[in-house]
């Protein structure tokens, strides 16, 4: 007998069919179904006969196997040296409470058990992973264990992410044919050309319409996002850890568990991100104070910590009405470039004689905390710790793998290297009372062996790394941890968990910002994007922009600035300070409200939006990205609004100065503001001003 679980939460239906000799079959993922019965739903969608269950597969379980028919790519691969590879279940015993299952099948003949936790979010959020316990005499390898969700055949196009250094987060599309579409990261983080998510959707689904569902790995070390269609019909979004050889090796009663993968769905990716964003909002981990506007020190001095240059630069800092001074990479022994010191994390005694104490208490004396940049995971060669301990870095029989960014990686799966690493942060944070670590990994980890065997380290690398954070964050309670990782290399769900913002990319570029910045905002909410106003001309690409539309740029997300104070205006200071004055009049709207991205027909502009809870105020900024063919721009729709609410709209200093500040740029509703309904704003819209390229305007709407 099969019996029907109808789990509703959120706006979201799974209706999951648990038989006594297989895994949960997800039947239906997506809109809620309401409360009326679904007894027929079995016989309603029952795939016809046609010679066998392997030319044409009923159900595909949450796990697939091959066993039952299923001829892609099985859900679990392991062997007990070659035997016990193919899973079959003589019971299955599901589970069921509010809002979850749980299901384990026993496969008596192969020793053993494999379970199956679905659970499914008040924000309508699925939550699903996989384990397998061995439950036999011998060891029991595991290759791959990837829990799977079902797409229906309206999904058929494909959306993820992909990328490089310094120009992450671009959006690729193709069609959802047969065959499978696999994005992995074999480096040891998810990587710049990180998938991200895994979307299917309505052909040509958007921001704003299209059905859409899409699945992100919670997980920080190697990885795989696939979607898999198969000749009998099936869609499936899947993701798993990529386990190298001999990874994962269970002696008896030990148990693997996959990583969590994460489902979500929407009306438009808007609606899909939205559910992401509520979910993440309600961790108790997650930031809930005021997210400090800080000023990063790297773009501003690099390698040069001239002492007197960065007391200015914090004088200015706090002048401009920055909460929080952070000093980046230079501050240790050695450190005069890239090339040696990394590892050694004792202050440098010769440009630091009195410790970071004086900086230290200068920034506290202004008013601000202190922040410091850290890249615990790494070492140079040239450093007393690679010197003393050659066997502590990550290799395999031939030795450390290449140099990348002049480093190697650290292995902290030896005790001692995590012990030692804990108690020279920990001791640092503790002396200068450090409120904020910048946590940096340049380096992918290539020939990841652990010594002395060289057998495969990354999926234990990994695990150290979270208990790392996990023990500074337990020792010091308030610590705030921003994930870098040679820019936006390591920014998932699962680093996510103990980490309080990410840094988005090492290109603050505005004009690339606006891309990377809205394509990462899928997954996560602004609060925990690090965004930084640069220099008039920017370190990576060489671009010039003013200072509103770098601001503009830079608000959205965690505020910071990236830029030498000290060679400054007075006039471009007074201006910046207008600009942190604003964040933090906004914050709370950008930090807590539904973001909302709109689809533009001119592909010259692009609008983005941070609509409050109750719908009675919102922030949009519409930048100008390209030349527009036509001229006007045309007109532009605000979306997410409350059709039925009155609002004022006018452009909102200090962003307005597109607008306002030369007569041809001067639209009707730019002065005293026009009084219109949501409906109106988001059917109608407002004319867009000429804006030149790489300018935004700042459009505030308030309920009447």
């Amino acid at each position: 007998m099969s019996d029907l679980v109808h789990l509703r939460r959120g706006g979201t239906s799974v209706v999951l069919r648990l038989d006594d000799d297989r895994l949960p079959v997800v039947l239906h993922w997506g809109p809620d179904l309401g409360d009326g019965p679904l007894d027929d739903l079995l016989a309603a969608i029952a795939t016809p006969y046609v010679d066998s269950v392997v030319m044409m597969p009923p159900s595909v379980s949450v796990v697939p196997q091959h066993s039952a028919g299923w001829l892609g790519r099985p859900g679990l691969l392991g062997s007990r040296d070659g035997q016990a590879w193919s899973t079959t279940f003589a019971t299955v015993a599901h589970a069921v409470t509010d809002g979850a299952v749980r299901s384990v099948g026993h496969d008596p003949e192969n020793a053993l058990d494999v379970s199956v936790e679905l659970e499914l979010t008040v924000d309508g959020l699925v939550r699903v992973r996989a384990g397998v316990r061995n439950r036999g005499a011998t060891a029991y390898g595991v290759d791959r264990l990837e829990p799977t969700l079902p797409v229906p055949d309206e999904a058929a196009e494909l959306l993820d992410l992909t990328g490089r250094h310094n120009h992450e987060r671009v959006p690729q599309r193709r069609p959802f044919d047969v065959g499978h579409w696999v994005r992995e990261a074999w480096g040891g983080r998810p990587g710049h050309e990180s998938a991200t998510l895994m979307c299917a959707g309505r052909p040509g689904f958007g921001f704003r319409s299209g059905r859409v569902w899409g699945v992100h790995l919670a997980h920080s070390g190697n990885q795989s996002l696939s979607a898999e269609r198969s000749f009998t019909g099936w869609r499936l979004l899947r993701g798993g850890e990529l386990l190298l050889p001999g990874e994962v090796r269970l002696e008896r009663d030990e148990e693997y568990w996959s990583p969590y993968l994460l489902g979500s769905w929407g009306e438009g990716l808007d609606e899909l991100s939205g559910r992401v964003h509520r979910h993440l909002r309600r961790r108790p981990q997650h930031p809930r104070t005021p997210r400090k506007a800080l000023l990063n020190t790297w773009e501003a001095v690099h390698f040069d910590h001239d002492h007197d240059k960065l007391l200015a630069l914090a004088d200015q800092a706090a002048a401009v009405g920055i909460e929080r001074f952070v000093l980046d990479d230079g501050w240790f022994r050695a450190r005069t470039a890239d090339r040696a010191g990394l590892g050694d994390w004792y202050v440098d005694e010769v440009r630091w004689p009195d410790g970071l104490h004086p900086l230290v208490d200068h920034v506290h004396g202004l008013g601000m905390d202190f922040g410091l940049w850290f890249e615990p995971e790494m070492v140079n060669r040239d450093s007393d710790l690679a010197r003393a301990h050659p066997e502590w870095l990550l290799q395999t029989e031939h030795g450390p793998g290449p140099d990348s960014r002049q480093q190697q990686v650290l292995d902290l799966g030896h005790p001692e290297v995590f012990d030692h690493l804990l108690a020279r942060i920990s001791a640092l944070v503790s002396e200068y009372r450090i409120a904020y670590l910048k946590w940096d990994h340049n380096r992918p980890l290539v020939d990841a062996g652990h010594t002395p065997t060289g057998r495969a380290g990354v999926r234990a690398q990994t695990a150290a790394v979270y208990r790392l954070m996990d023990e500074l964050r337990l020792r010091h309670p308030g610590l705030e941890i921003e994930s870098c990782s040679a820019g936006g290399a390591r920014l998932d769900l699962g680093v996510l968990d103990r980490a309080d913002r990410v840094w988005v990319s090492d290109c603050i570029d505005a004009h690339e910002r606006h891309r990377m910045v809205r394509w990462t905002g899928v997954l996560l909410p602004p609060e925990v994007m690090g965004t930084h106003v640069g220099a008039t001309v920017d370190l990576t690409t060489r671009r010039a922009h003013t200072l509103d539309f770098r601001a503009a740029t830079a608000i959205w997300g965690h505020f910071g600035v990236e830029w030498d104070l000290t060679s400054v205006s007075a006039e471009e200071l007074a201006r910046l300070a207008l600009w942190v004055a604003f964040y933090q009049e906004v914050r709370g709207l950008l930090h807590h409200g539904d973001v909302v991205r709109a689809d533009l027909a001119n592909p010259a502009l692009q609008l983005d939006g941070v609509v409050a809870a109750d719908r009675r105020d919102a922030l949009f900024r519409l930048s100008a990205l390209d030349h527009s063919a036509t001229w006007p721009p045309g007109v532009v729709a605000l979306p997410g609004l409350d059709p039925d609410t009155t609002y004022v709209v006018r452009a909102q200093a200090p962003g307005d100065a597109a607008v306002n500040g030369r007569d041809v740029g001067r639209v009707g509703w730019a002065g005293d503001g026009v009084r219109l309904t949501g409906r109106v704003l988001g059917t109608v819209g407002l004319q867009t001003p000429l804006l030149q390229v790489d300018e935004s305007v700042l459009i505030r709407v308030s309920a009447e």
